[in-house]
This record gives C-alpha cells, sequence and structure tokens, in this order.
C-alpha cells in the first residue's frame, strides 16, 4: 500500500505536499467521487455559511487550485486563497489569475494577528499535521467577534449509510485511483484519513478547545460532511 497507508497516519508535511502536487490535475475529479458527486452543492452551502460580502477580508485555507475562493470573491470578498501545495497553488494561479494564491503552512500562518473577519478550510483541516495547532493558529489571524468555517468529511449520522460508505469508499477508492492516476497512495491516504476523523461533536469540542466559542455544525448529505462554524471570542 506504499508509505502513507493506515500504518503512517503521523502525516509529514513534506510527503502529504509531494502527494498533493502529484495529483492536483485529478484532485476535483477525486473529491466529486468522494462525495457521491455532490461537491458543488456543499461549496454553495459552505459558502452560504460563511456569508461573503463586500468589506470583508477572508483567508481560505487549504484552497487548492480555487474553487472554493471563487464564490468568496464573486460575493464581492476579499479572498485570500491559501495552500502548502506548490502543485496546487501554481495550478490555481493558472485557472484564476486574479485571486492572490499565496503559500501557507497551516501551522505557521504567515499573516498578522486578528486581521481576517472569516477563516475557512474546506476539506482541508483532516490533512494537516496536527490540526488543533492548526486551529489555534487560525484563531491568531481573526478579529475578535470574527468566524471560523470548517467543511470537511465527518460521520455519516445513519448507522447502515454510514458502513455501507465506507465500505465503499475503502473498496472504491484504490482502485479508482489506480484507473485515474499514477499515485494511489495519495487516495488510499485520503479514504484512510476520512475513516480515522472525529465525528460531528468530538470535532467541535476540538474548536472549542482550541480557543474559539459557540462550535457547532450542519449535516450535508447525511453527515458525509459537516459544516462546523464558530467565533473568536470578543
Amino acid at each position: 500500500m506504499g508509505s502513507m497507508s493506515r500504518a503512517n497516519m503521523d502525516k509529514n508535511p513534506d510527503e502529504v505536499a509531494a502527494m498533493f502536487d502529484g495529483v492536483a490535475k485529478r484532485y476535483d475529479l477525486v473529491n466529486d467521487l468522494l462525495s457521491l458527486g455532490q461537491t458543488k452543492s456543499w461549496r454553495r452551502k459552505t459558502t452560504a455559511i460563511i456569508g461573503p460580502k463586500a468589506g470583508m477580508e477572508i483567508l481560505d485555507l487549504a484552497a487548492g487550485t480555487g474553487s472554493s475562493s471563487v464564490p468568496l470573491a464573486q460575493a464581492g470578498a476579499k479572498v485570500i486563497p491559501a495552500d502548502f501545495s506548490e502543485g496546487m497553488l501554481e495550478a490555481g494561479r493558472k485557472r484564476h489569475p486574479h485571486l492572490p494564491f499565496t503559500k501557507a503552512d497551516a501551522l505557521n500562518l504567515p499573516f498578522e494577528a486578528k486581521r481576517f473577519d472569516v477563516v475557512t478550510i474546506s476539506f482541508g483541516l483532516r490533512n494537516t499535521v496536527d490540526f488543533d495547532k492548526a486551529l489555534a493558529e487560525m484563531l491568531k489571524v481573526t478579529k475578535p467577534g470574527g468566524r471560523l468555517v470548517v467543511c470537511e468529511f465527518s460521520q455519516p449520522t445513519w448507522k447502515p449509510f454510514r458502513i455501507l460508505y465506507l465500505n465503499y469508499l475503502m473498496k472504491a477508492l484504490p482502485k479508482i485511483a489506480k484507473w485515474t492516476s499514477s499515485n494511489p497512495d495519495a487516495y488510499i491516504y485520503l479514504a484512510e484519513s476520512i475513516r480515522a476523523w472525529p465525528d460531528q461533536a468530538a470535532l467541535a469540542a476540538r474548536i472549542e478547545a482550541a480557543g474559539w466559542v459557540g462550535a457547532r455544525w450542519k449535516n450535508l448529505t447525511f453527515g458525509i460532511v459537516s459544516v462546523h462554524s464558530a467565533s473568536a471570542p470578543v
């Protein structure tokens, strides 16, 4: 199963970055497969929860090629798409040259304190080496009263569906990877990381433990994904 298999879920940032550099071109396709084709609907709902408008400054972390950033910019917000994968940033700059793509490590954000109205991360928190530290870093760069919005794969709430989905994911992904990609390990890693991720209530507790207040969540598609939000203390 290669170097990023279950045995190695202690994520080496360089390995993860290299892996995503390799799959940047296919990444949106794979997200669509993981999401049973729901990606666009989830993005719309996440955008609605963020509530972007003119005058807001938003940091979009793990922005990849920028597909989560575009609707924020279209609503008039000033958005900085950030990622730590050069491959993703490069693909993003080509696709959306008007957006200020910025290299950033979620564990050591290169932005001034208390700057952003909203910090958001879609399908990226799971891939950070220490997501508690990432949540604390996000809080540092958020204005008092500003908000966190995290869209992430979660635990389907209905047990029969959860079992079905996880089995589908584990069995289908390595096969799909072999057809579509030179790097099946990246997809096996993605599937494993979804399986190992805390459920909705556990993630809300970790968000509050990092210093955010009022953590809540909204389940999408039976809880395959949930959108967590919280506020920076005033």
